[in-house]
């Protein structure tokens, strides 16, 4: 069985002590490390890297936004859980654009919450049931006919449809009778014309452009 590292950070003690104590029994996490301040944070996380990165988002001293963007730039591997009493669509956007793998609300219930942090550290998204209400609340508005759009094939559309369902290169090979090879020249051609770094970023942007 797998395990994976996790390392918290949120400005309230008690929220910390509470995910330790949902996580203390599962075998499959190891909580690696744990703070109070983002800035003392980011020098542990460069120090032990760890797989998971569970961080609240309005914090004093460094704003969660902030902090996941300096993560990224640590180390690009480790995976982003947000956790956060907001749903407006500017913090969602924001977070999505750093390039987080999941976002859930901080009222949500433990098994939800298991249930997140289980598929994003095993490279998987995860957003809560209000949090993708108000993404495509956001995404159904007039957009500015203005703002360039990105022309896509019918094949790399399909294929970004496949992505947002969180399959594997091989497993959307076998569904459209193709290679896998071929469908990581689709992927790369995508990232390409799409300007995007990650799978959030362009899942925002194809829900932006109606894709899926």
């Amino acid at each position: 069985m797998s395990q994976f590292n996790i390392y918290i950070v949120d400005d309230h003690k008690m929220m910390i002590d509470g995910i330790s104590a949902l996580l203390k029994n599962d075998e499959r996490f190891v909580i690696i490390g744990q703070n109070t301040n983002p800035l003392n944070a980011l020098v542990e996380i460069e120090k032990k890297k760890p797989h998971v990165l569970i961080t609240d988002i309005s914090m004093k001293e460094l704003s969660g936004i902030e902090l996941a963007k300096r993560v990224k730039a640590i180390d690009n591997n480790i995976k982003i859980l947000a956790l956060s009493m907001h749903d407006d669509r500017q913090t969602i956007s924001d977070m999505l654009e750093v390039g987080i793998s999941g976002y859930v609300l901080k009222n949500t219930g433990m098994d939800e919450l298991t249930a997140a942090i289980t598929k994003v550290a095993n490279g998987q998204m995860f957003f809560s049931a209000e949090v993708t209400d108000t993404m495509m609340k956001a995404m159904s508005e007039p957009k500015n006919t203005n703002k360039e759009t990105v022309s896509l094939t019918p094949r790399e559309i399909e294929i970004v449809k496949l992505i947002s369902t969180e399959l594997s290169n091989a497993q959307i090979g076998e569904k459209l009778f193709i290679s896998e090879r071929t469908v990581e020249t689709h992927r790369k051609n995508i990232f390409r014309k799409t300007n995007t770094k990650s799978v959030a970023g362009l899942i925002k942007l194809a829900m932006e452009s109606k894709w899926i």
